[in-house]
Protein backbone atom coordinates (compact mmCIF):
# COMPACT_ATOMS: atom_id res chain seq x y z
CA UNK A 1 0.00 0.00 0.00
CA UNK A 2 1.57 3.30 -1.04
CA UNK A 3 2.45 5.80 1.63
CA UNK A 4 0.71 9.19 1.39
CA UNK A 5 3.09 12.09 1.24
CA UNK A 6 2.02 14.84 3.58
CA UNK A 7 2.50 18.39 2.38
CA UNK A 8 4.21 20.79 4.68
CA UNK A 9 2.24 23.66 6.20
CA UNK A 10 2.57 26.99 4.48
CA UNK A 11 4.76 28.36 7.22
CA UNK A 12 6.94 25.29 6.93
CA UNK A 13 7.65 25.95 3.30
CA UNK A 14 8.88 29.48 4.07
CA UNK A 15 12.51 30.16 4.84
CA UNK A 16 13.34 30.62 8.50
CA UNK A 17 13.89 34.42 8.35
CA UNK A 18 10.55 34.93 6.62
CA UNK A 19 8.80 32.67 9.14
CA UNK A 20 10.22 34.74 11.99
CA UNK A 21 9.15 38.03 10.37
CA UNK A 22 5.62 36.81 9.70
CA UNK A 23 5.18 35.50 13.24
CA UNK A 24 6.46 38.80 14.63
CA UNK A 25 4.01 40.78 12.44
CA UNK A 26 1.08 38.63 13.57
CA UNK A 27 2.06 39.12 17.20
CA UNK A 28 2.20 42.88 16.74
CA UNK A 29 -1.27 42.92 15.13
CA UNK A 30 -2.72 40.83 17.97
CA UNK A 31 -1.22 43.12 20.61
CA UNK A 32 -2.49 46.24 18.74
CA UNK A 33 -5.98 44.79 18.45
CA UNK A 34 -6.18 43.92 22.11
CA UNK A 35 -4.94 47.41 22.94
CA UNK A 36 -7.74 49.06 20.99
CA UNK A 37 -10.34 47.00 22.82
CA UNK A 38 -9.08 47.81 26.31
CA UNK A 39 -9.06 51.39 27.59
CA UNK A 40 -5.77 53.21 27.74
CA UNK A 41 -4.77 55.06 30.87
CA UNK A 42 -5.92 58.27 29.24
CA UNK A 43 -9.27 56.70 28.43
CA UNK A 44 -9.72 55.02 31.83
CA UNK A 45 -11.85 57.11 34.16
CA UNK A 46 -9.79 58.45 37.02
CA UNK A 47 -11.15 59.36 40.42
CA UNK A 48 -11.49 63.08 40.95
CA UNK A 49 -9.00 64.26 43.58
CA UNK A 50 -10.49 65.69 46.70
CA UNK A 51 -10.46 69.50 46.69
CA UNK A 52 -8.19 71.36 49.01
CA UNK A 53 -9.55 72.32 52.39
CA UNK A 54 -9.71 76.00 51.50
CA UNK A 55 -11.51 75.18 48.24
CA UNK A 56 -14.11 72.98 49.96
CA UNK A 57 -15.74 76.03 51.58
CA UNK A 58 -16.55 77.51 48.16
CA UNK A 59 -19.61 76.28 46.24
CA UNK A 60 -18.82 74.14 43.22
CA UNK A 61 -18.52 76.02 39.94
CA UNK A 62 -21.78 75.78 38.02
CA UNK A 63 -21.83 73.87 34.71
CA UNK A 64 -22.06 75.85 31.48
CA UNK A 65 -25.39 77.61 31.48
CA UNK A 66 -27.91 76.20 29.04
CA UNK A 67 -30.13 78.51 26.99
CA UNK A 68 -33.36 79.05 28.85
CA UNK A 69 -36.30 77.37 27.20
CA UNK A 70 -38.72 79.91 25.76
CA UNK A 71 -42.11 79.30 27.24
CA UNK A 72 -44.80 78.53 24.66
CA UNK A 73 -47.38 81.30 24.72
CA UNK A 74 -50.48 81.98 22.70
CA UNK A 75 -48.79 84.97 21.08
CA UNK A 76 -45.70 83.03 19.97
CA UNK A 77 -47.86 80.21 18.67
CA UNK A 78 -49.96 82.67 16.66
CA UNK A 79 -46.82 84.30 15.26
CA UNK A 80 -45.45 80.93 14.15
CA UNK A 81 -48.76 80.00 12.54
CA UNK A 82 -48.86 83.34 10.70
CA UNK A 83 -45.29 82.91 9.48
CA UNK A 84 -46.09 79.43 8.19
CA UNK A 85 -49.21 80.77 6.50
CA UNK A 86 -47.27 83.52 4.72
CA UNK A 87 -44.59 81.04 3.60
CA UNK A 88 -47.21 78.65 2.26
CA UNK A 89 -48.98 81.45 0.39
CA UNK A 90 -45.77 82.69 -1.22
CA UNK A 91 -44.95 79.14 -2.28
CA UNK A 92 -48.41 78.52 -3.73
CA UNK A 93 -48.44 81.87 -5.54
CA UNK A 94 -44.97 81.26 -6.96
CA UNK A 95 -45.89 77.83 -8.29
CA UNK A 96 -49.09 79.24 -9.81
CA UNK A 97 -47.37 82.16 -11.56
CA UNK A 98 -44.56 79.97 -12.92
CA UNK A 99 -47.06 77.39 -14.17
CA UNK A 100 -49.21 79.94 -15.95
CA UNK A 101 -46.12 81.69 -17.30
CA UNK A 102 -45.05 78.38 -18.85
CA UNK A 103 -48.48 78.13 -20.52
CA UNK A 104 -48.04 81.62 -21.98
CA UNK A 105 -44.56 80.68 -23.19
CA UNK A 106 -46.07 77.67 -24.99
CA UNK A 107 -48.28 80.09 -26.91
CA UNK A 108 -45.20 80.78 -29.03
CA UNK A 109 -45.67 77.29 -30.46
CA UNK A 110 -49.30 78.15 -31.18
CA UNK A 111 -48.41 81.30 -33.09
CA UNK A 112 -45.72 79.38 -34.91
CA UNK A 113 -48.15 76.68 -36.11
CA UNK A 114 -50.97 79.11 -36.86
CA UNK A 115 -48.90 81.48 -39.00
CA UNK A 116 -46.97 78.78 -40.82
CA UNK A 117 -50.13 76.93 -41.82
CA UNK A 118 -51.84 80.11 -43.00
CA UNK A 119 -48.92 80.91 -45.33
CA UNK A 120 -47.55 79.17 -48.41
CA UNK A 121 -45.27 76.17 -48.32
CA UNK A 122 -42.27 77.97 -49.81
CA UNK A 123 -42.11 80.33 -46.83
CA UNK A 124 -42.59 77.82 -43.99
CA UNK A 125 -38.98 77.84 -42.76
CA UNK A 126 -39.01 81.63 -42.62
CA UNK A 127 -42.16 81.69 -40.47
CA UNK A 128 -40.81 78.99 -38.18
CA UNK A 129 -37.48 80.77 -37.78
CA UNK A 130 -39.09 84.13 -36.98
CA UNK A 131 -41.40 82.68 -34.35
CA UNK A 132 -38.50 80.80 -32.79
CA UNK A 133 -35.95 83.61 -32.65
CA UNK A 134 -38.41 86.25 -31.48
CA UNK A 135 -38.57 84.91 -27.91
CA UNK A 136 -34.79 84.73 -27.68
CA UNK A 137 -34.59 88.37 -28.76
CA UNK A 138 -37.36 89.31 -26.35
CA UNK A 139 -35.59 87.64 -23.45
CA UNK A 140 -32.40 89.63 -23.83
CA UNK A 141 -33.90 93.03 -24.69
CA UNK A 142 -36.53 92.82 -21.94
CA UNK A 143 -33.96 91.69 -19.38
CA UNK A 144 -31.48 94.44 -20.22
CA UNK A 145 -33.77 97.49 -20.50
CA UNK A 146 -37.42 96.59 -21.18
CA UNK A 147 -38.45 95.45 -17.72
CA UNK A 148 -36.85 98.50 -16.11
CA UNK A 149 -38.59 100.91 -18.49
CA UNK A 150 -41.92 99.17 -17.96
CA UNK A 151 -41.97 98.60 -14.20
CA UNK A 152 -39.04 100.54 -12.76
CA UNK A 153 -39.75 103.63 -10.68
CA UNK A 154 -39.44 106.84 -12.67
CA UNK A 155 -41.74 109.29 -14.42
CA UNK A 156 -45.41 108.82 -15.41
CA UNK A 157 -44.14 108.08 -18.94
CA UNK A 158 -41.30 105.59 -18.49
CA UNK A 159 -39.29 103.84 -15.79
CA UNK A 160 -35.76 104.96 -14.98
CA UNK A 161 -34.38 102.13 -12.85
CA UNK A 162 -34.01 98.38 -12.61
CA UNK A 163 -31.75 97.62 -15.58
CA UNK A 164 -30.71 93.97 -15.87
CA UNK A 165 -33.38 93.24 -13.21
CA UNK A 166 -31.14 91.32 -10.79
CA UNK A 167 -28.99 94.37 -10.09
CA UNK A 168 -31.92 96.30 -8.67
CA UNK A 169 -32.64 96.55 -4.98
CA UNK A 170 -35.78 94.56 -4.23
CA UNK A 171 -37.11 92.63 -1.26
CA UNK A 172 -39.90 90.72 -2.96
CA UNK A 173 -42.02 88.82 -2.04
CA UNK A 174 -42.69 91.54 0.53
CA UNK A 175 -45.80 93.51 -0.43
CA UNK A 176 -47.46 96.80 0.37
CA UNK A 177 -45.77 98.98 2.97
CA UNK A 178 -43.21 96.26 3.67
CA UNK A 179 -41.89 96.40 0.11
CA UNK A 180 -38.52 98.07 -0.48
CA UNK A 181 -37.23 98.31 -4.03
CA UNK A 182 -37.41 100.06 -7.37
CA UNK A 183 -40.38 98.16 -8.83
CA UNK A 184 -43.14 99.73 -6.76
CA UNK A 185 -45.77 99.10 -9.45
CA UNK A 186 -45.38 95.35 -8.83
CA UNK A 187 -45.28 95.56 -5.04
CA UNK A 188 -48.80 94.09 -4.86
CA UNK A 189 -47.61 90.71 -6.16
CA UNK A 190 -46.30 88.49 -3.36
CA UNK A 191 -43.81 86.42 -5.37
CA UNK A 192 -40.02 86.71 -5.87
CA UNK A 193 -38.74 89.31 -8.33
CA UNK A 194 -37.45 86.74 -10.81
CA UNK A 195 -40.91 85.19 -10.97
CA UNK A 196 -42.44 88.58 -11.72
CA UNK A 197 -39.87 89.10 -14.46
CA UNK A 198 -40.47 85.73 -16.11
CA UNK A 199 -44.23 86.20 -16.21
CA UNK A 200 -43.93 89.66 -17.75
CA UNK A 201 -41.29 88.42 -20.19
CA UNK A 202 -43.62 85.86 -21.80
CA UNK A 203 -46.16 88.64 -22.32
CA UNK A 204 -43.54 90.80 -24.03
CA UNK A 205 -42.64 87.90 -26.33
CA UNK A 206 -46.30 87.53 -27.27
CA UNK A 207 -46.55 91.18 -28.32
CA UNK A 208 -43.51 90.77 -30.58
CA UNK A 209 -44.68 87.59 -32.30
CA UNK A 210 -48.00 89.20 -33.32
CA UNK A 211 -46.10 91.26 -35.88
CA UNK A 212 -44.66 88.20 -37.60
CA UNK A 213 -47.88 87.05 -39.28
CA UNK A 214 -48.90 90.42 -40.69
CA UNK A 215 -45.56 90.98 -42.47
CA UNK A 216 -45.12 87.37 -43.56
CA UNK A 217 -43.86 86.15 -46.94
CA UNK A 218 -42.03 89.31 -48.02
CA UNK A 219 -40.01 90.81 -45.14
CA UNK A 220 -36.29 90.27 -44.72
CA UNK A 221 -35.33 88.16 -41.73
CA UNK A 222 -32.84 90.81 -40.58
CA UNK A 223 -35.47 93.55 -40.69
CA UNK A 224 -37.84 91.55 -38.50
CA UNK A 225 -34.90 90.77 -36.20
CA UNK A 226 -34.15 94.47 -35.66
CA UNK A 227 -37.78 95.55 -35.27
CA UNK A 228 -38.43 92.84 -32.66
CA UNK A 229 -35.56 94.18 -30.57
CA UNK A 230 -36.89 97.74 -30.77
CA UNK A 231 -40.44 96.69 -29.98
CA UNK A 232 -39.60 94.74 -26.83
CA UNK A 233 -36.84 97.06 -25.63
CA UNK A 234 -38.69 100.37 -26.07
CA UNK A 235 -42.17 100.48 -27.63
CA UNK A 236 -43.91 97.80 -25.60
CA UNK A 237 -42.34 98.78 -22.24
CA UNK A 238 -43.25 102.46 -22.59
CA UNK A 239 -46.91 101.71 -23.34
CA UNK A 240 -46.87 99.10 -20.60
CA UNK A 241 -45.47 101.60 -18.09
CA UNK A 242 -48.36 103.95 -18.78
CA UNK A 243 -50.85 101.23 -17.83
CA UNK A 244 -49.20 98.54 -15.67
CA UNK A 245 -46.20 100.48 -14.41
CA UNK A 246 -48.18 103.12 -12.51
CA UNK A 247 -47.94 105.63 -15.36
CA UNK A 248 -50.29 108.39 -16.42
CA UNK A 249 -53.00 106.17 -17.90
CA UNK A 250 -53.20 104.14 -14.71
CA UNK A 251 -53.50 107.39 -12.77
CA UNK A 252 -56.61 108.45 -14.73
CA UNK A 253 -58.29 105.11 -14.07
CA UNK A 254 -57.53 103.16 -17.26
CA UNK A 255 -57.62 99.40 -16.64
CA UNK A 256 -56.41 96.46 -18.69
CA UNK A 257 -56.36 93.30 -16.61
CA UNK A 258 -54.33 90.96 -18.86
CA UNK A 259 -53.42 93.04 -21.91
CA UNK A 260 -56.01 93.60 -24.65
CA UNK A 261 -54.26 96.94 -25.15
CA UNK A 262 -50.86 96.46 -23.51
CA UNK A 263 -50.07 93.29 -25.44
CA UNK A 264 -52.49 92.80 -28.33
CA UNK A 265 -53.19 96.34 -29.48
CA UNK A 266 -49.51 97.29 -29.17
CA UNK A 267 -48.54 94.32 -31.33
CA UNK A 268 -51.48 94.95 -33.65
CA UNK A 269 -50.59 98.60 -34.31
CA UNK A 270 -47.00 97.62 -35.08
CA UNK A 271 -48.25 94.88 -37.41
CA UNK A 272 -50.60 97.26 -39.23
CA UNK A 273 -47.88 99.82 -39.92
CA UNK A 274 -45.45 97.10 -40.97
CA UNK A 275 -47.92 95.63 -43.46
CA UNK A 276 -48.63 99.07 -44.90
CA UNK A 277 -44.96 100.04 -45.23
CA UNK A 278 -44.04 96.71 -46.83
CA UNK A 279 -46.92 96.70 -49.29
CA UNK A 280 -48.82 93.60 -50.45
CA UNK A 281 -47.25 90.36 -51.65
CA UNK A 282 -46.59 90.07 -55.37
CA UNK A 283 -49.76 89.07 -57.19
CA UNK A 284 -52.02 89.67 -54.18
CA UNK A 285 -54.06 92.38 -55.92
CA UNK A 286 -54.55 92.27 -59.69
CA UNK A 287 -56.95 94.06 -62.00
CA UNK A 288 -58.71 95.67 -59.07
CA UNK A 289 -59.40 92.33 -57.41
CA UNK A 290 -58.08 90.51 -54.39
CA UNK A 291 -56.39 87.25 -55.37
CA UNK A 292 -56.55 84.54 -52.72
CA UNK A 293 -53.26 82.99 -51.61
CA UNK A 294 -54.42 80.02 -49.51
CA UNK A 295 -52.34 78.67 -46.69
CA UNK A 296 -50.60 75.35 -47.31
CA UNK A 297 -51.60 73.51 -44.11
CA UNK A 298 -54.77 74.40 -42.23
CA UNK A 299 -54.30 71.30 -40.07
CA UNK A 300 -51.34 72.80 -38.24
CA UNK A 301 -53.12 76.17 -38.12
CA UNK A 302 -55.99 74.47 -36.31
CA UNK A 303 -53.50 72.85 -33.93
CA UNK A 304 -51.99 76.28 -33.37
CA UNK A 305 -55.42 77.63 -32.46
CA UNK A 306 -55.92 74.91 -29.85
CA UNK A 307 -52.47 75.61 -28.38
CA UNK A 308 -53.27 79.31 -28.13
CA UNK A 309 -56.65 78.58 -26.54
CA UNK A 310 -54.86 76.46 -23.94
CA UNK A 311 -52.19 79.12 -23.43
CA UNK A 312 -54.85 81.73 -22.69
CA UNK A 313 -55.71 79.79 -19.53
CA UNK A 314 -52.30 80.96 -18.36
CA UNK A 315 -52.48 84.40 -19.98
CA UNK A 316 -55.63 85.61 -18.22
CA UNK A 317 -55.92 83.59 -14.97
CA UNK A 318 -52.17 83.90 -14.38
CA UNK A 319 -52.48 87.68 -14.35
CA UNK A 320 -53.99 87.38 -10.88
CA UNK A 321 -50.36 86.72 -9.78
CA UNK A 322 -51.81 84.86 -6.80
CA UNK A 323 -53.46 81.49 -6.23
CA UNK A 324 -56.87 82.89 -5.28
CA UNK A 325 -59.23 79.98 -6.11
CA UNK A 326 -62.41 82.02 -6.63
CA UNK A 327 -60.79 84.71 -8.75
CA UNK A 328 -58.89 82.16 -10.86
CA UNK A 329 -62.05 80.16 -11.49
CA UNK A 330 -63.96 83.27 -12.53
CA UNK A 331 -61.30 84.49 -14.94
CA UNK A 332 -60.86 81.02 -16.44
CA UNK A 333 -64.56 80.66 -17.14
CA UNK A 334 -65.05 84.15 -18.62
CA UNK A 335 -62.03 83.45 -20.86
CA UNK A 336 -63.38 80.14 -22.08
CA UNK A 337 -66.91 81.46 -22.64
CA UNK A 338 -65.66 84.35 -24.75
CA UNK A 339 -63.46 82.04 -26.83
CA UNK A 340 -66.37 79.69 -27.47
CA UNK A 341 -68.73 82.50 -28.41
CA UNK A 342 -66.09 84.08 -30.64
CA UNK A 343 -65.85 80.85 -32.59
CA UNK A 344 -69.63 80.56 -32.82
CA UNK A 345 -70.04 84.18 -33.87
CA UNK A 346 -67.39 83.90 -36.61
CA UNK A 347 -68.83 80.61 -37.87
CA UNK A 348 -72.34 81.99 -38.24
CA UNK A 349 -71.15 85.28 -39.73
CA UNK A 350 -68.87 83.69 -42.33
CA UNK A 351 -71.61 81.15 -43.18
CA UNK A 352 -74.07 83.95 -43.86
CA UNK A 353 -71.55 86.35 -45.44
CA UNK A 354 -69.58 83.94 -47.64
CA UNK A 355 -72.13 81.16 -47.99
CA UNK A 356 -69.77 78.64 -46.35
CA UNK A 357 -68.40 78.26 -42.81
CA UNK A 358 -64.78 79.27 -43.40
CA UNK A 359 -62.26 77.36 -41.23
CA UNK A 360 -59.80 80.25 -41.17
CA UNK A 361 -62.58 82.53 -39.91
CA UNK A 362 -63.55 80.02 -37.21
CA UNK A 363 -59.94 79.94 -36.03
CA UNK A 364 -59.65 83.72 -36.00
CA UNK A 365 -63.07 84.02 -34.37
CA UNK A 366 -61.92 81.95 -31.39
CA UNK A 367 -58.79 84.04 -31.11
CA UNK A 368 -60.81 87.25 -31.46
CA UNK A 369 -63.00 86.22 -28.51
CA UNK A 370 -59.88 85.47 -26.46
CA UNK A 371 -58.26 88.82 -27.29
CA UNK A 372 -61.46 90.73 -26.52
CA UNK A 373 -61.98 89.15 -23.08
CA UNK A 374 -58.33 89.60 -22.08
CA UNK A 375 -58.89 93.12 -20.75
CA UNK A 376 -62.22 92.72 -18.89
CA UNK A 377 -62.04 89.02 -17.86
CA UNK A 378 -61.63 89.87 -14.17
CA UNK A 379 -64.23 92.64 -14.10
CA UNK A 380 -67.29 91.30 -15.98
CA UNK A 381 -69.95 88.64 -15.47
CA UNK A 382 -70.34 85.41 -17.41
CA UNK A 383 -73.29 86.87 -19.31
CA UNK A 384 -71.18 89.83 -20.38
CA UNK A 385 -68.42 87.43 -21.49
CA UNK A 386 -70.95 85.78 -23.82
CA UNK A 387 -71.74 89.12 -25.46
CA UNK A 388 -68.12 90.29 -25.63
CA UNK A 389 -66.91 87.06 -27.26
CA UNK A 390 -69.81 86.81 -29.72
CA UNK A 391 -69.36 90.39 -30.91
CA UNK A 392 -65.61 89.76 -31.24
CA UNK A 393 -66.30 86.80 -33.53
CA UNK A 394 -68.57 88.91 -35.74
CA UNK A 395 -66.15 91.83 -35.84
CA UNK A 396 -63.19 89.76 -36.99
CA UNK A 397 -64.99 88.51 -40.14
CA UNK A 398 -65.92 91.99 -41.32
CA UNK A 399 -62.56 93.40 -40.26
CA UNK A 400 -60.63 90.89 -42.38
CA UNK A 401 -62.76 91.82 -45.41
CA UNK A 402 -62.43 95.55 -44.73
CA UNK A 403 -58.64 95.44 -44.39
CA UNK A 404 -58.40 93.34 -47.53
CA UNK A 405 -60.53 95.88 -49.41
CA UNK A 406 -58.13 98.58 -48.22
CA UNK A 407 -55.36 96.58 -49.97
CA UNK A 408 -53.49 96.01 -46.75
CA UNK A 409 -52.06 92.52 -47.08
CA UNK A 410 -52.24 90.66 -43.76
CA UNK A 411 -51.71 86.95 -44.55
CA UNK A 412 -52.93 85.62 -41.18
CA UNK A 413 -55.46 88.26 -40.08
CA UNK A 414 -53.26 89.47 -37.20
CA UNK A 415 -54.48 93.06 -37.41
CA UNK A 416 -58.14 92.04 -37.24
CA UNK A 417 -57.61 89.60 -34.38
CA UNK A 418 -55.20 91.53 -32.18
CA UNK A 419 -55.67 95.22 -32.99
CA UNK A 420 -59.36 95.47 -33.79
CA UNK A 421 -60.47 93.08 -31.06
CA UNK A 422 -57.90 94.48 -28.66
CA UNK A 423 -59.65 97.83 -29.03
CA UNK A 424 -63.09 96.24 -28.72
CA UNK A 425 -62.11 94.30 -25.60
CA UNK A 426 -60.65 97.37 -23.93
CA UNK A 427 -63.78 99.42 -24.55
CA UNK A 428 -66.02 96.54 -23.48
CA UNK A 429 -64.70 96.88 -19.94
CA UNK A 430 -66.15 100.39 -19.83
CA UNK A 431 -69.48 98.98 -21.05
CA UNK A 432 -69.89 95.86 -18.91
CA UNK A 433 -67.78 96.29 -15.76
CA UNK A 434 -69.46 95.19 -12.51
CA UNK A 435 -67.77 98.08 -10.68
CA UNK A 436 -65.79 98.32 -7.47
CA UNK A 437 -66.79 95.62 -5.01
CA UNK A 438 -68.79 93.75 -7.62
CA UNK A 439 -66.79 90.66 -6.71
CA UNK A 440 -64.86 89.91 -3.52
CA UNK A 441 -61.48 90.49 -5.15
CA UNK A 442 -62.55 93.91 -6.44
CA UNK A 443 -63.11 95.50 -3.02
CA UNK A 444 -59.92 97.56 -3.26
CA UNK A 445 -59.90 98.18 -7.03
CA UNK A 446 -60.86 101.65 -8.24
CA UNK A 447 -63.24 100.41 -10.95
CA UNK A 448 -66.16 102.31 -12.39
CA UNK A 449 -69.35 100.45 -13.23
CA UNK A 450 -70.00 99.80 -16.90
CA UNK A 451 -71.95 102.33 -18.94
CA UNK A 452 -74.55 99.78 -20.08
CA UNK A 453 -75.13 98.68 -16.48
CA UNK A 454 -75.19 102.08 -14.77
CA UNK A 455 -75.34 104.88 -17.34
CA UNK A 456 -72.05 106.20 -15.92
CA UNK A 457 -69.48 106.85 -18.66
CA UNK A 458 -66.48 107.49 -16.34
CA UNK A 459 -64.77 104.14 -16.87
CA UNK A 460 -65.66 104.08 -20.57
CA UNK A 461 -64.07 107.51 -21.01
CA UNK A 462 -60.85 106.37 -19.35
CA UNK A 463 -60.78 103.30 -21.58
CA UNK A 464 -61.31 105.39 -24.72
CA UNK A 465 -58.47 107.77 -23.76
CA UNK A 466 -56.15 104.81 -23.26
CA UNK A 467 -57.01 103.24 -26.60
CA UNK A 468 -56.45 106.55 -28.40
CA UNK A 469 -53.19 107.36 -26.63
CA UNK A 470 -51.61 103.95 -27.21
CA UNK A 471 -52.77 103.99 -30.84
CA UNK A 472 -51.19 107.35 -31.61
CA UNK A 473 -47.98 106.42 -29.82
CA UNK A 474 -47.60 103.08 -31.61
CA UNK A 475 -48.43 104.53 -35.02
CA UNK A 476 -45.70 107.15 -34.65
CA UNK A 477 -43.14 104.77 -33.16
CA UNK A 478 -43.78 102.04 -35.71
CA UNK A 479 -43.63 104.42 -38.68
CA UNK A 480 -40.28 105.77 -37.49
CA UNK A 481 -38.85 102.33 -36.69
CA UNK A 482 -39.93 100.68 -39.96
CA UNK A 483 -38.72 103.73 -41.89
CA UNK A 484 -35.28 103.66 -40.28
CA UNK A 485 -34.91 99.93 -40.92
CA UNK A 486 -35.87 100.38 -44.57
CA UNK A 487 -33.28 103.16 -44.94
CA UNK A 488 -30.36 101.16 -43.53
CA UNK A 489 -28.43 99.97 -46.63
CA UNK A 490 -27.16 96.68 -45.24
CA UNK A 491 -30.52 95.74 -43.69
CA UNK A 492 -33.41 96.91 -45.87
CA UNK A 493 -37.00 95.88 -45.42
CA UNK A 494 -38.31 93.74 -48.25
CA UNK A 495 -36.75 90.82 -50.12
CA UNK A 496 -36.14 91.22 -53.89
CA UNK A 497 -39.04 90.23 -56.20
CA UNK A 498 -37.25 87.17 -57.58
CA UNK A 499 -36.59 85.90 -54.05
CA UNK A 500 -40.21 86.46 -53.06
CA UNK A 501 -41.42 84.47 -56.05
CA UNK A 502 -38.98 81.66 -55.38
CA UNK A 503 -39.75 81.60 -51.66
CA UNK A 504 -38.05 83.01 -48.59
CA UNK A 505 -37.02 79.58 -47.39
CA UNK A 506 -34.34 79.20 -50.04
CA UNK A 507 -33.54 82.90 -50.39
CA UNK A 508 -33.29 83.81 -46.71
CA UNK A 509 -32.33 80.48 -45.14
CA UNK A 510 -31.04 78.19 -47.88
CA UNK A 511 -33.30 75.29 -46.90
CA UNK A 512 -36.82 73.93 -47.32
CA UNK A 513 -39.34 72.85 -44.71
CA UNK A 514 -40.56 69.93 -46.83
CA UNK A 515 -37.46 68.82 -48.71
CA UNK A 516 -38.28 65.88 -50.98
CA UNK A 517 -42.03 66.48 -50.97
CA UNK A 518 -43.95 67.37 -54.09
CA UNK A 519 -44.27 71.12 -54.64
CA UNK A 520 -47.09 73.13 -56.12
Amino acid sequence: MPTLKRSKPVLGRLAAPWRLALVTLMAVLVVWGVGTLSPTPAQTPQPTPAPAAEAQSEPPAPAEAEAPEVPLTLESLQAQVEQDRVTAKVTADTIWVLYTGALVFFMNAGFCMLETGFCRQKNAVNLLAKNLIVFALSTMSFWIVGFGIMFGDGTPFFGQSGWFVHEAQDNSPAVGDAYEGVFSSLSWAGVPLMVKFFFQLVFAGTAATIVSGAVAERIKFGAFFVFSLLLVAVAYPVAGHWIWGGGWLAQIGFLDFAGSTVVHSVGGWAALVGAMVLGPRLGRYQYGKSIAMPGHNLAISTLGCFILWLGWFGFNPGSTMAADPTQIAHVTLTTNIAAAMGGIGATLTSWLYFGKPDLSMIINGILAGLVAITCPCDYVSFTSAVIIGFIGGIIVVFSVSFIDNMRIDDPVGAVSVHLVNGVWGTLSLGLFSVGKGGYAWLESVELGKGFLLSGDATQLTAQFIGVLAVGVYMLVFSAIAWGIIRAIPFVGLRVPPEEELRGLDLGEHGMEAYSGFAKE
